[in-house]
């Protein structure tokens, strides 16, 4: 019988910080990290930055590549959900970027009933994990293990980006994580030494722990409960079905779409959805599975004759060799772009008390998640709702933990996401046409200047899809109905967490990665300190 004081299910960037952390704080406890995925630390995709071109677009080892419901707001379209597979989870797919949010997000979910989440309570954990190459600060930590840089080297048409913003009249901000959010620049990016790093390598692979166990190639198809306490999980491996026991706590790590499809599966969620499907009842709780929010967003796509942009042709593949080599002997070049190298955060009306707006600018043609591949060279400008009113759905398609959840994300079901997307693209408009990236000419592969607002509506529903941050699936609360207390325990049984985006109670205004891993420290504390509580008590009881 396998045994374990936590079992911690889900490598990804929740999952790897909390158990990283969690063997370090308890080394007298042991812990099994629990991935359906393979180990990534040799992977030269996954290590390498512009790896991510190859990662993103198509479903493999290392990408669930999720499909949603079909989407009337996207003139019926299916979006397109990459989610990371393996240890480091979507931080070993993902354009690295390293944004928080803003400071009054976490305030707001303070405000809505999360004690203890304001934004003074969690920038001590930000500080706690981060390794930032510009050294420690107030806002900023050093010697934590997830590495936060500069980019070695910056593409020439991202300067341009950043140039032309300024020139349209938007602010300069070199640092989206210091004391003020908005403005245009380069992003810090999660690599190290011009690679990749991911969760797992900054807290797993980077200081291995003989108390922490890494199972691979296992998927967890149920939680397993003794009444309603979380006594283990039973997993899928090498063919044959086996059950793994936790003496302390099970902790969920899953993310925003396997999560809630995990306590679904274990008969904790919508009471009628789980009996359709078979499921005895554990708990009623008809949160599971709602609120989902994701970040839409919409690409202008510009095709440009500069080579300096990444891009099929016979000038690009000349260019590949001689930057491969460089890249695996220097660490240098090309092969260290995260593609998308410059953005920014801008408010589509002046009062606004924080950017509603957010800009990712990639260096080469991000067509349909790089999907869609055009020959030659150009540049793409991502316009993104920070804040989104649509609410979707996560739900089960089968009782079987392995057959991919319903994903319905209600893209644009509020008709104000549209509305602000609609003027955000009229914003960056600005900026493709000020002088250093009008200078480039070029074409517009699906817009162009003089489009009507109706032919811009009708060109967004038909180009638009997520940018990857789906968040809220089992909503942390103070209030009864939510999914998990501010201590992140499932509501309903015991011994029995979630650790990963699933549990953010609204969406920050940002990339999601950062975020996470502050939400696995969190989660570290909060176990390590009841452990020690616990002992203390019993250590009472026995002199008594």
């Amino acid at each position: 019988m396998e045994q374990y004081d936590y079992i911690i299910v889900g490598g990804g960037s929740g999952g790897a910080s909390l158990a990283g952390r969690l063997a370090q704080r308890c080394p007298e406890a042991s812990i099994a990290l629990v991935e359906a995925g393979p180990h990534t630390d040799r992977n030269l995709f996954v290590n390498m930055p512009m790896g991510v071109a190859a990662l993103v677009p198509f479903r493999t080892q290392n990408n669930y590549a999720y499909q949603t419901e079909p989407q009337p707001g996207l003139a019926g379209r299916r979006g397109y959900q990459p989610r990371g597979r393996g240890f480091g989870g979507s931080s070993a797919i993902n354009a690295m970027i390293y944004t928080r949010g803003h400071r009054l997000d976490y305030d707001e979910w303070a405000q809505l009933g999360c004690e203890g989440w304001a934004w003074d309570d969690v920038l001590p954990y930000f500080r706690r994990a981060e390794d930032n190459s510009r050294g420690a600060d107030a806002w900023h930590g050093a010697g934590g293990p997830l590495a936060v840089s500069d980019l070695c080297e910056r593409n020439p048409v991202a300067q341009r980006f950043v140039a032309a913003a300024r020139e349209a009249g938007f602010p300069a901000n070199d640092d989206f994580n210091g004391a003020q959010q908005e403005g245009v620049g380069f992003y810090q990016v999660t690599q190290r030494g011009g690679e990749r790093c991911t969760v797992a390598r900054a807290y797993l692979y980077g200081s291995p722990r003989a108390n922490l166990h890494l199972i691979a190639d296992a998927t967890v198809l149920r939680v397993v409960f003794d009444g309603t306490r979380a006594s283990g999980v039973e997993i899928a491996r090498g063919g044959r079905t086996d059950t793994l026991y936790a003496r302390a706590e099970v902790i969920l790590a899953a993310g925003a779409f396997n999560s809630p499809q995990l306590l679904m599966c274990s008969g904790i969620g919508p009471a009628d959805q789980l009996r359709e499907h078979g499921i005895a009842v554990l708990h009623d709780a008809p949160e599971v599975g709602r609120n989902l929010i994701d970040h839409i967003d919409f690409t202008y796509n510009k095709r440009v004759h500069s080579s300096e942009t990444v891009g099929y042709s016979l000038r690009g593949a000349a260019k590949m060799v001689p930057g491969l080599v460089r890249y695996l002997s220097r660490r240098r070049g090309m092969f260290t772009t995260n593609v998308a190298e410059a953005g920014g955060f801008l408010k589509s009306r002046r009062e606004l008390d924080r950017p509603d707006l957010q800009l990712h600018f990639c260096t080469a043609l991000v067509d349909d998640h790089s999907r869609r591949l055009h020959w030659g060279h150009g540049y793409s400008l991502h316009v993104c709702v920070l804040r989104p009113a649509s609410r979707g759905t996560v739900a089960l398609a089968s009782a079987d933990a392995r057959v991919a959840p319903v994903i319905d994300p209600c893209f644009f079901s509020d008709p104000r996401d549209l509305d602000l997307l609609v003027e955000g693209t009229r914003i960056a408009r600005r900026i493709l046409d000020a002088a250093p990236l009008a200078q480039l000419g070029g074409r517009e592969i699906y817009t162009h200047a003089g489009q009507s607002d109706a032919e811009l509506r009708a060109t967004i529903a038909a180009h638009a899809d997520t940018i990857y941050h789906p968040v809220a699936t089992c909503r942390m609360g103070g209030d009864a109905r939510s999914v998990v207390d501010v201590q992140l325990r499932v509501r309903g049984v015991t011994h029995l967490r979630i650790a990963d985006a699933s549990v953010m109670p609204t969406l920050i205004g940002g990339n999601t990665n950062a975020p996470t891993v502050m939400i696995g420290e969190r989660a570290a504390d909060f176990i390590a300190e009841g452990r020690r509580t616990d002992t203390a008590t019993h250590a009472a009881n026995v002199v008594a």
